[in-house]
């Protein structure tokens, strides 16, 4: 399928960032998707990762904490509850202490993972419904949580091919479709480097094969590389291979399994050394094709942001009102929106989720050259573009109503409208709820705690900066203080 700028000369993407959600996909989220899709009449759609709740108790029975784990290994006390909740009860109650060995055990972790496989299939089939019936082709990568219901996000890759408009190129090394002699390496295609690491081109209007720009999806890796040391606290980045560098280690999980594991302390990954190289690689690539050796013109898409992000925020004093607490690398300052960086509109909601180290991302992307900008999810609260050193630097919060987010309203998908004369001038909104549907979704009881989610100490403070909270809070804790008081006062008087 070749993607090509219309005859306008515009080219018009949809950026979906986490729907996160389990087999039964919510309706206000599917809504929101047709709505968006009315409203945009895109020509791309891009999924950028945390489409699938992993830690859904529909996946209890192969939920993997980390990719090293065992199926149920690590499951959150959360997840339990919600799992009691709903009624659901592991297939194999006997858990992963079992004996690996057991027959038994084998085969009912088998035939969990048969049924994961058709709940995902259920649930990619839900959200990609709407594209399907409009007939727009989609990309997609992957997030921190997709993996975790047990199916890795590679044969999740091979699950999106069954869906037709699916442009996620194979990643297996085979022999590429074409015997076009400027690929990278005889037999590979250069366009692909991972499952959620390839580049989509987009031709020119006139019909011809030129690249006038190129999006690239780029698969952001999940959770940091940490091993623990002797005493079991966190240590820095092991030395060693890219391998070692992007897995975790069973011991430190055995050992310091957080049994909640919302804010997922742990820390995030990046793209593989691999995936990096490739960034630069398949500009190459493209410029050969053209045949003037000039990068095109590409926005990036990934789901976690790099630390870059933060350059997009403005320090400030912690009791400045709606301030937000960096985390982990950035914890101890307080920021907000840099209105002179930022795009009018921007909002920042949470902390950036970033890696705790830096994997020299925005520095390959600007050194390689035709990189104008790279956008994100992972942090479903924030929306907002900042331009830091010649590369724009975006959000798209979550378009999905089962997890935590802002309120209904603010909940959407990103726009963009691409120029072929000068693709870095595109022009971005947020397609939202409110705008496209209503103020209200069906469930504002469960949004209202997706809104007000507390996880630690800092997100406790991070809810009090916001002046609704904290009236009310006030409000209620003087309420009580009156109550308490009164009743005392009784009590003396009446002895």
């Amino acid at each position: 399928m070749t993607l090509r700028f219309r005859r306008n000369g515009t080219f018009r993407v949809l950026q979906m960032a986490d729907i996160q959600d389990g087999p039964d996909v919510n309706e206000d989220t599917l809504r929101l998707i047709r709505a968006a899709i009315a409203e945009g009449d895109p020509d791309l759609i891009v999924f950028t990762g945390d489409q699938i709740r992993g830690y859904d108790p529909a996946y209890i029975d192969t939920f993997l904490r980390r990719r090293d784990d065992e199926p149920g290994e690590h499951i959150r006390a959360v997840t339990k509850l919600e799992a009691r909740v709903r009624g659901i009860t592991p297939v194999d109650e006997s858990g992963p202490d079992v004996d690996a060995d057991s027959a038994n055990h084998q085969a009912l972790l088998a035939a969990a993972m048969d049924a994961t496989r058709q709940k995902v299939r259920h649930t990619f089939a839900a959200f990609l419904s709407p594209a399907i019936e409009a007939q727009v082709p989609f990309a997609a990568t992957y997030g921190n949580h997709d993996f975790q219901c047990g199916v890795l996000v590679d044969e999740q890759d091979d699950m999106y091919r069954e869906f037709d408009g699916c442009l996620n190129p194979k990643t297996d090394n085979a022999p590429a479709p074409t015997d076009d002699a400027s690929q990278a390496k005889e037999g590979t295609d250069p366009l692909a480097c991972e499952p959620g690491t390839f580049a989509l081109p987009i031709a020119a209007s006139d019909g011809s094969d030129r690249i006038a720009m190129s999006v690239m999806m780029v698969n952001s890796g999940d959770y940091a590389g940490k091993a623990g040391d002797e005493d079991g606290e966190p240590a820095s980045y092991m030395e060693g291979t890219p391998q070692a560098l992007h897995s975790i280690t069973h011991e430190f999980y055995a050992k310091h399994s957080r049994t909640l594991d919302l804010a997922d302390s742990a820390g995030y990954g990046s793209p593989s050394p691999e995936a990096l190289q490739w960034l630069a690689d398949v500009q190459h690539h493209l410029g050969e094709v053209n045949g003037d050796g000039k990068p095109v013109p590409a926005i990036a898409f990934q789901h976690i942001p790099p630390q870059e992000f933060y350059r997009c925020l403005r320090p400030v004093p912690a009791w400045t009102p709606n301030a937000v607490e960096g985390t982990r690398a950035f914890a101890g300052q307080c920021y907000v929106i840099g209105e002179s960086v930022c795009r009018p509109g921007s909002i920042l909601g949470e902390s950036i989720g970033c890696p705790d180290e830096d994997c020299g991302e925005v520095d390959t992307l600007r050194h390689t050259g035709g990189y104008f900008a790279l956008f994100t999810g992972h942090d479903h609260k924030n929306s907002f573009i900042g331009h830091v050193d010649g590369l724009d630097l975006g959000y798209a919060p979550t378009c999905g109503f089962e997890s935590y987010g802002p309120k209904s309203a603010l909940r959407g998908i990103r726009l963009f409208v691409f120029h072929e004369d000068d693709p870095a001038a595109y022009d971005s909104r947020m397609l939202t709820f409110g705008e496209l549907i209503g103020p209200y979704s069906s469930d504002e009881v469960r949004v209202f705690f997706g809104d007000h989610l507390m996880t630690d100490g800092a997100s406790v403070r991070n809810q009090l900066r916001r002046p609704k909270v904290f009236l009310a809070a006030l409000l209620t804790l003087a309420a009580t203080a009156h109550v308490v008081w009164h009743d005392v006062i009784r009590r003396i008087w009446r002895r």
